[in-house]
């Protein structure tokens, strides 16, 4: 791939004026507001990586088949939270390129009240549903039994959850992300130290199992929540007053496409886990231990999508179309770089890495076997996640979610067809359906029908 390149993409001084997203060198930017980003999502992986080793050697496969299912639906509740994340970035964004900061913030004030009214609802009915949502898996008994414990620590703290994301968008949207580096940096810290003293009951504290896994992941991001929403008062990023629903479902108008894409992603993978029960506790597990290694350049193209949000959000609020196209090709790059070596891992190294964070021997050798198949499509991963937060920033969510879910839906008959082929059938699915989802953002980033995006 070529990258388009112009004078303002190198180190060449150029008179800030207005935001610095719109006018500062974009290979600056990368340094200034990517990696940031790129490093939060870098360190909630490494947690998430830690969380499995403890759940994965200390508890058994059944405790990690359980915090595998439980995955799934959190993800679901997560993609709830995104349509507001989403939104409020593209439109704070647009405010911020149009010198509105004042605006902004008044978003963001508004954003924040849905996003904890949809919260409590997800509490309240993640909590009466959970024996129904593992049921709907078919998950085996006792790892239902266990995941019942795992998830319902998730649902209880929902709404300061789905408040965080608000939180970091607002930042997001500014451009800062350095400061939700530092909170979300400090709360790692802290879930790190907290995760095997609440699961194996050390230092006198009690021993929770796997909810303490939970348990130590939620505690520690709602006090990340209050202290973020702290400093956004402080610095009058947010601001509150009567709730404006022209603006509430400006947001929701632009993030619900991508939310819709969530949930569905989320809901196609609770019927491909049915089918992965159907194999047997290890290869749900093994399902699980694949996401968790991908999940390393999944959320490195997160970081990246997060910062091309922001700055094609801004450049497109000040006019600058062009400088916002190249942003999205550019991040794109960058985002490769990490995407050989994870592919050289999966290729060459695939049961060290499973290894990790278990000692069963079948799930070791299966969870091998979905790296090695998945290694190519990953190389496509980092365009779906990348040019998909792109898209988002510049209000144009629609169309990628029409493609996403045709390819996301494709993988239930496929995956009950190829599973006629034993478990092998199952992770190619998943590969080929991933790579198309990858090539189908590259081609509209490069179709340019977001330009004309109003938000």
């Amino acid at each position: 791939m070529t990258l388009p390149v112009d004078e303002r993409d190198g180190g060449v001084t150029v008179a800030l004026v207005g935001p610095a997203l719109v006018h500062e060198p974009l290979g600056t930017l990368v340094v200034r507001v990517a990696l940031p980003a790129v490093a939060s999502n870098l360190l909630m992986t490494l947690f998430l990586a830690v969380d499995s080793f403890w759940i994965g050697t200390r508890l058994g496969p059944t405790a990690l088949a359980a915090a595998t299912a439980s995955v799934f639906w959190v993800w679901l509740g997560i993609s709830v939270a995104e349509m507001i994340s989403v939104g409020l970035t593209a439109v704070a964004a647009r405010r911020h390129g149009e010198r509105r900061p004042a605006e902004a913030a008044r978003t963001a004030g508004d954003a924040l009240l849905v996003a904890f009214a949809l919260g409590t609802v997800a509490a309240v009915v993640g909590r009466l549903g959970l024996h129904g949502m593992f049921a709907l898996m078919d998950a085996p008994r006792d790892v239902a039994a266990v995941g019942a414990s795992y998830l319902g620590t998730y649902m209880i703290a929902a709404p300061v959850l789905y408040a965080y994301f608000v939180v970091d968008a607002t930042f997001r949207a500014s451009g800062d992300t350095r400061t939700p580096l530092v909170i979300l940096a400090a709360s790692v810290v802290v879930s790190l130290v907290l995760d095997p003293l609440l699961i194996l009951g050390l230092a006198g504290l009690p021993k929770l199992g796997i909810a303490g896994a939970a348990l130590a992941t939620v505690s520690t991001r709602c006090v990340a929540c209050a202290v973020g929403l702290a400093v956004l008062r402080r610095r009058h990023m947010i601001v509150f007053g009567a709730p404006r629903f022209d603006v509430v479902r400006r947001v929701l108008r632009v993030g619900l496409p991508t939310a819709a894409t969530g949930v569905l992603f989320s809901i196609v993978y609770v019927v491909v886990a049915r089918t992965a029960s159907r194999f047997g506790t290890a290869t749900l597990a093994a399902l699980g231990l694949g996401f968790r290694v991908e999940s390393w350049l999944y959320m490195i193209g997160v970081g990246f999508g997060a910062a091309a949000a922001a700055i094609v959000g801004q450049n497109l609020g000040a006019g600058e179309t062009a400088r916002a196209e190249r942003t999205g090709w550019l991040m794109l790059a960058y985002s490769t770089m990490p995407a050989l070596l994870v592919v050289t891992l999966a290729l060459t190294a695939p049961q060290w890495a499973a290894g990790i964070f278990t000692r069963d021997a079948e799930v070791i050798a299966q969870t091998a076997s979905y790296l090695r198949i998945g290694a190519v499509a990953q190389l496509f991963l980092s365009a779906e996640v990348v040019l998909e937060g792109a898209l988002g920033g510049a209000g144009f969510t629609v169309a990628p979610m029409v493609t996403s879910t045709v390819l996301t839906v494709a993988r239930i008959p496929l995956a009950t067809w190829s599973a006629r082929f034993g478990v092998v059938g199952l992770w190619w699915t998943i590969a080929a359906t991933a790579a198309g989802r990858g090539m189908a953002m590259m081609a509209l980033w490069g179709a340019g029908r977001w330009k004309r995006t109003r938000v």
